[in-house]
């Protein structure tokens, strides 16, 4: 997965033919939009590479036919309202609705009262990397069988997530400047949008997966875990390596140590940052910069983990 710095980027503009140009750029692909003369069209972004935050407003009554965008397309209704159809399937949206603009690759057209939305554009590579999408026997792209989430409590859990990712990653300066961190954050956008969409990566594991589901699968697994815990590495890279199906990877680690296989990483990844703090100079470095270094989003999460692991906070150790 690419990785970069996150990249802020402001646009407003009351010129129809101005605003045309930007969100065909912005969004690679092409728009007809029919609008009164002289709205006014807000946008920001935030750009992190592998997922974009935005927040748009506007100030009329927009008609828009949208093409195909090579991303994930998640919208949430701050103010207004959205009427939005794409392959046959229409829905209408207001504040606090959550849903995709459109099944991945199709086109979609909208009509979007005065108002304020915010949106999530993530890569399609990071869904079918989360989704074990490359390993064999997992068949095809993802597709995804509603537009809308599957129940309330799934649409908050949209909300929370961007909410958390907006507000703990990216305003956070030794956060968004580590690759591991991005790279989490982008799972942990796929992840959130698998779950809150009904989609075709379901059901029970198979007969195989069960029979595969041994000590020997577990043993190449952490043994990969253990040599890449410093790589952007996700289950079905570690799965690939233990040469089994997603989901056989998944029983090994619940089958044999209760937990699963990110889980295990993420206590590797603990152990490693122990070990840099117990090394580290405290003059030099800081508890956030060897969090972020091993992926942890959250100063404070890291540190509860921490304390919970080691009985001590991590600042004890550094300074010790």
């Amino acid at each position: 997965m690419n990785t970069k710095l996150p990249a802020t980027h402001r646009f407003d503009s009351r010129d129809p033919d101005t605003i045309h140009a930007f969100l065909t750029s912005a969004y690679g692909t092409e728009m007809t939009i029919r609008a009164a003369e002289g709205y006014r069209f807000r946008h920001h972004r935030v750009d992190a590479g592998p997922f974009c935050l935005e927040t748009m407003e506007q100030s009329t009554r927009l008609e828009i036919d949208v093409g195909r965008i090579g991303a994930l397309v998640v919208v949430q209704v701050v103010s207004g309202r959205i009427d939005r159809t794409c392959a046959g399937v229409s829905g209408r949206f207001g504040p606090g609705d959550v849903f995709l603009a459109a099944a991945p690759g199709r086109p979609y057209s909208m009509s979007w009262l005065p108002g304020r939305v915010k949106s999530c554009l993530l890569d399609l590579s990071v869904l079918a990397k989360v989704a074990g999408g490359t390993l064999p026997g997992r068949a095809g792209t993802i597709r995804f069988t509603g537009l809308a989430p599957a129940s309330p409590a799934l649409a908050r859990l949209w909300r929370h997530t961007t909410s958390y990712l907006d507000h703990v990653v990216l305003r956070n300066p030794y956060a968004y400047r580590q690759p591991l961190v991005i790279a989490n954050a982008a799972r942990m956008l796929a992840a959130s949008a698998l779950a809150v969409f009904p989609n075709t990566i379901t059901g029970r594991p198979a007969a195989t997966d069960r029979r595969a589901a041994t000590n020997a699968t577990l043993r190449r697994a952490t043994a990969f875990i253990d040599e890449y815990a410093d790589r952007d590495i996700v289950a079905a890279d570690i799965a690939a390596a233990a040469q089994v199906s997603l989901r056989a990877l998944q029983l090994a680690f619940r089958r044999h140590l209760d937990t699963t296989p990110m889980a295990h990483l993420r206590r590797v990844r603990l152990d490693r940052a122990h070990h840099d703090l117990l090394q580290a100079d405290p003059r030099q470095e800081t508890v956030s910069a060897i969090a972020s270094r091993w992926g942890f989003l959250s100063h404070s999460r890291f540190t509860a983990r921490y304390h919970a692991t080691y009985g001590i906070p991590p600042s004890r150790t550094l300074h010790a």
